[in-house]
C-alpha cells in the first residue's frame, strides 16, 4: 500500500460519464494537463505499458520544460500510470513521482484523481513548493471544463 504521507493528489467531480471523461483525458491530453498560461505538447504518449511519455511544457515566456517517462499501465476507463523514474528502453532515471490519473463513477457523473507519489518527503515537499495544488488544480479544472462540455 502507498505511503499517503508521500503523496499529493486533487479530485473533482465531473458531470459526464467516465467514458466520456477517460476520452477527454487521453484523446485531447494536450488541452487539458497543464495549466494555463502554460501548454503541454505530447512529442510522444505511447499509450501502452512500457510505452515512451514525452510532454514538453511550454511557458508565457518561452521557458520549456521536458518531462520523459514511462506508461505504467493504460487501460480504457481504469487509471493510467505515468512515471518518470525511467525513460524510453527502461533505462534508469532520477525519480520523482508515479503519476496516476483515475476515473470511476460518481452518481451521474464521474470522480476524477490525479496523484503523485513520491519515493522520499524531499522529493514530495519539492513538489509542493513547485506549485502542485493549484496547478493540478487547474490541469483538473480544465479537463472537468473540456469533458462537460457536450460533443459537437
Amino acid at each position: 500500500m502507498a505511503d499517503e504521507k508521500l503523496e499529493l493528489s486533487v479530485e473533482r467531480h465531473i458531470d459526464a460519464p467516465v467514458e466520456q471523461v477517460w476520452r477527454t483525458m487521453t484523446e485531447r491530453f494536450a488541452e487539458w494537463f497543464c495549466p494555463r498560461p502554460w501548454r503541454a505538447e505530447a512529442r510522444e504518449l505511447d499509450w501502452r505499458p512500457g510505452g515512451r511519455s514525452l510532454v514538453v511544457m511550454h511557458g508565457p515566456n518561452g521557458e520549456e520544460l521536458p518531462n520523459e517517462g514511462v506508461v505504467l499501465a493504460f487501460e480504457p476507463n481504469r487509471p493510467f500510470i505515468l512515471t518518470d523514474a525511467f525513460t524510453a528502453g527502461w533505462h534508469p532515471a532520477g525519480p520523482f513521482m508515479v503519476g496516476v490519473f483515475a476515473v470511476e463513477p460518481d452518481g451521474t457523473g464521474t470522480r476524477y484523481r490525479a496523484s503523485a507519489r513520491h519515493w522520499t518527503r524531499e522529493a514530495m515537499e519539492r513538489h509542493r513548493e513547485m506549485g502542485f495544488e493549484a496547478g493540478w488544480a487547474a490541469a483538473a479544472d480544465q479537463l472537468k471544463a473540456l469533458a462537460e462540455r457536450p460533443a459537437a
